[in-house]
């Protein structure tokens, strides 16, 4: 069944520490999801995340596995879980931010979006109740409703509007989630949306309040938005959303803004810049980033981070990581992603340690300090 238990809260930020339980095994929290867009994170095995990088959770699209393989597919062959060989816990985003940055390939209307695929141009049509018929046949452990997304800067009535829509849609796809799916064994969160205007944002969250849902989104950030705008809205919806539900912000962020969406009470986030900036030759580490095809690091035999217990860290130096990255080497796409995924999962785990022990807040000032 799945549940969400508060284990600690920061008295001082409100930072969150708890535990996600779902039918594929328990998820601590603050947790980073992996993105694993096509049923596989980009350049790593299964069994990586596993035994590597112990990653609990990890993301995955219903737009592209909607179109392929097709979802129905999927089931067939024992749903997604077993289709990528991942025995861990799965989170499936309804497919709204993609359809939405198709642009000039879709429709909106009352029902839902029209649109065409991307591959090979086919009509398609996403509803509220459609895209969770979806999630169900992948068997996802936490699925999203199907939202409208805006593009950065939008105006209030143009926000307006479609907030409203995302609400009714909502509400659609949250009927008809209790009829087919409401069996305690999944989740699914609406997403809240309002763009940067706090006023609708509160709107929204409170008419999300009367779903009583599993756990509540916040959606439309990193659309181009100012970072510190993201944050602001980011503190305004989380405030309202109910303190025993799990809270997730979708899309974020750098490795320094992880505590910083935490300390507004954030316990679930995700984000595709470990892996794209790790096969962009961009490496995360404690001392900041390693551009790995500077020339400073072609006869470097350090590893990439001292004390970092990736297996990229454990066994090759920067010189070798450089050549591989030159060269052009599928490998080096492999270990450099290891690595970012593990930088990412560890500053999630100190975090979390930080709350549960009761020093978040002098985590938080360090981190502050150390990243200005």
């Amino acid at each position: 069944m799945f549940s969400f238990e508060l284990q600690a809260v920061c008295p001082e930020t409100g930072a969150r520490a708890g535990i996600l339980h779902t039918a594929h095994g328990d998820v601590e929290t603050p947790v980073f999801m992996p993105v694993g867009t096509q049923a596989t994170v980009k350049g790593v095995l299964a069994r990586d995340l596993l035994n590597d990088v112990d990653a609990k959770i990890i993301l995955s699209n219903t737009y592209h596995l909607f179109l392929r393989p097709g979802h129905e597919t999927i089931r067939k062959l024992g749903g997604l879980h077993k289709f990528m060989a991942w025995p861990r816990a799965i989170l499936t985003d309804s497919g709204g931010f993609q359809v939405f940055s198709l642009d000039q390939l879709r429709k909106v209307n009352e029902q839902g979006v029209l649109f065409r695929s991307h591959l090979n141009g086919d009509p398609h049509m996403f509803t509220p109740e459609s895209t969770i018929d979806v999630q169900m046949a992948l068997g996802s452990d936490i699925m999203m409703v199907l939202d409208e997304c805006l593009a950065y800067p939008s105006s209030h009535e143009a926000a307006r509007f479609s907030m409203e829509r995302t609400v009714r849609w909502a509400c659609s796809a949250y009927e008809h989630y209790r009829r087919v799916g409401g069996d305690g064994m999944r989740a699914c969160f609406p997403i809240v949306q309002g763009s940067m205007f706090a006023d609708l944002r509160r709107i929204c969250a409170e008419k999300f309040l009367e779903l009583d849902a599993d756990g509540y989104a916040i959606g439309g950030l990193s659309v181009g938005e100012p970072r510190e705008m993201s944050m602001e809205m980011t503190e305004v919806t989380a405030a309202l959303l109910p303190k025993d539900k799990p809270r997730y912000v979708m899309g974020v962020g750098m490795p320094d803004e992880l505590p910083e969406y935490v300390a507004r009470g954030i316990d679930m986030m995700d984000c595709v810049l470990p892996s794209r900036n790790a096969r962009n030759g961009y490496l995360f580490t404690r001392q900041g980033r390693v551009i790995i095809k500077q020339t400073q690091y072609k006869d470097d035999p350090a590893p990439v981070e001292d004390g970092c217990p990736c297996y990229a860290c454990r066994s090759f130096s920067r010189a070798y990581l450089r050549h591989l990255f030159l060269a052009g080497e599928m490998t080096f796409s492999t270990l450099a992603t290891l690595h970012n995924l593990q930088r990412y999962l560890d500053i999630m785990r100190d975090i979390r340690q930080a709350i549960l022990l009761g020093k978040f807040p002098d985590y938080l000032k360090a981190r502050r300090q150390s990243a200005s």
